[in-house]
């Protein structure tokens, strides 16, 4: 039996919210429209048990960082996540990072846990071309996790281009990859759209980490759109991170990261387009504070800022607006302002008789509703909800699912739609440059013409 893709266009199977075809076309246009999963099935990790089965689920994990093994950082930890879905039959066969010290220093970790069996047996290699080299027909993956940094994927240039490497040696095996689809040069965008080409006409079964979309908060907001058959007016997000957290000269440097809005402003862009659509880029327009605006200055930076060069310093604040294709109409603010470890972030999602608010997404979310007829708001919250375990558990049962099963969840994020979002960030961020460079130019002009009057 075939498996089918999990792609968004031609989906795997339907969302459980998914409307008939004759429902109006006023239900957010079908420019807005995105997969969703009833939030009741969204169940926690300590609620869930392991896929039954005797057989091994074979794992490669390219990344040996925090983001696949997890830190004092934050909640990123997809090793966690796969040990709880899959129980003793988890089973890595091959860890890939450059770093092979680091890589053998985590699997000796996790030798001395319970998960033992999952890693005992696991290699570390320097590249996927030496595993591949190496493996043995037992040890042929039935998903590859790929959480290495995004400046070495999402292309089609050797040495960045593990994904094509991926469908080239293992074609039919499952992906998961990281946010955000790459963060190379804008120039290289059309490359990310063509891996995710590739992807789709493969029918491999992948999904992106964009594991906001699978906040039990995010899907509720989903269903009372598709319930009411609301259209969605406008999005408004806010990212406000607490920059004396951040240690890392690299994410102060928009050469190395490609900036807070590439980088760290990519979920809510996400977000935002999750509920609001396709984005018209023609629109976009934003603005920035920059690091040499006398309302930029920052009193407690971990980092030594004058050992990056000007030009690659990065931005203190982006503010930024698009039009939909629907004709809705999107707002985004990402700000390096506040001091101590919480960050600030917010989405609010308009329509008729309705106000939407996500609040502290990342952390404890909390969702307020104001509804017709009440001027009041609801407050709900979603204690013990794990969007990182919700979305590993949602791609493994779209691997183990072969027969149709109509109630089971789709996967909420593909690699084309996350090169939107990433398309999106990019566009945002040139859009500011551009408006910073025209005020330069715009001021040089006028002390020219007082200098000469």
């Amino acid at each position: 039996m075939s498996r089918r893709p999990s792609g968004i266009s031609g989906s795997r199977r339907p969302s459980v919210l998914d409307a008939p075809a004759s429902v109006s076309r006023r239900q957010s246009g079908t420019s807005s429209r995105r997969p969703s999963i009833d939030p009741s099935r969204l169940v926690p990790m300590d609620r869930t048990s392991h896929i039954p089965g005797t057989d091994d689920f074979n794992v490669v994990f390219v990344g040996a960082g925090n983001i696949m093994f997890g830190s004092d950082e934050g909640p990123w930890n997809h090793s966690f996540r796969f040990e709880h879905k899959l129980g003793p039959r988890l089973k890595v066969v091959a860890l890939i990072d450059p770093a092979i010290d680091r890589a053998t220093a985590v699997l000796q970790k996790k030798c001395e846990t319970f998960v033992r069996s999952a890693y005992e047996n696991t290699r570390v290699y320097k590249t996927l071309d030496d595993f591949v080299r190496n493996m043995t027909k037992k040890e042929m993956p039935r998903a590859v996790i790929v959480g290495s940094p995004p400046m070495f994927r999402g292309t089609l240039q050797p040495g960045r281009d593990i994904e094509m490497q991926i469908l080239k040696h293992f074609p039919g095996v499952a992906l998961f990859i990281e946010k955000p689809a790459a963060t190379g040069p804008a120039s290289e965008i059309p490359e990310a759209f063509a891996v995710a080409k590739k992807i789709n006409e493969t029918g491999t079964i992948h999904s992106v980490g964009y594991m906001l979309r699978y906040l039990k908060a995010v899907q509720m907001m989903k269903q009372i759109i598709e319930e009411n058959n609301l259209t969605v007016m406008a999005t408004i997000a806010r990212y406000a991170c607490a920059y004396e957290a951040i240690a890392k000269p690299d994410w102060w440097d928009k050469s190395k990261s490609a900036g807070p809005i590439v980088e760290q402003g990519t979920h809510f862009c996400d977000l935002s387009r999750y509920f609001g659509g396709e984005v018209d880029m023609s629109t976009v327009n934003a603005h920035s504070l920059e690091w040499d605006e006398n309302a930029g200055h920052l009193s407690k930076m971990q980092v030594d800022e004058t050992a990056i060069p000007p030009e690659n310093r990065i931005p203190r604040v982006t503010a930024a607006t698009w039009k939909y294709d629907s004709g809705a109409v999107g707002s985004f603010t990402h700000l390096v302002a506040l001091q101590g470890h919480n960050y600030s972030c917010e989405l609010e999602v308009y329509a008729d008789g309705y106000q939407l608010k996500l609040v502290n997404p990342y952390v404890q979310p909390v969702l307020y509703i104001r509804r017709p007829g009440s001027d009041l708001e609801e407050m709900h919250t979603f204690p013990d909800d794990d969007p990182f375990f919700s979305e590993i558990s949602v791609l493994i049962d779209n691997i183990e699912d072969i027969e149709e099963d109509p109630d089971a969840a789709q996967i909420l994020s593909t690699f084309e739609d996350a090169c939107k979002t990433y398309e999106l960030t990019w566009a945002i961020r040139l859009s500011a440059e551009r408006n910073r460079q025209l005020k330069k130019e715009q001021e040089k002009a006028a002390a020219a013409a007082a200098a000469s009057a």
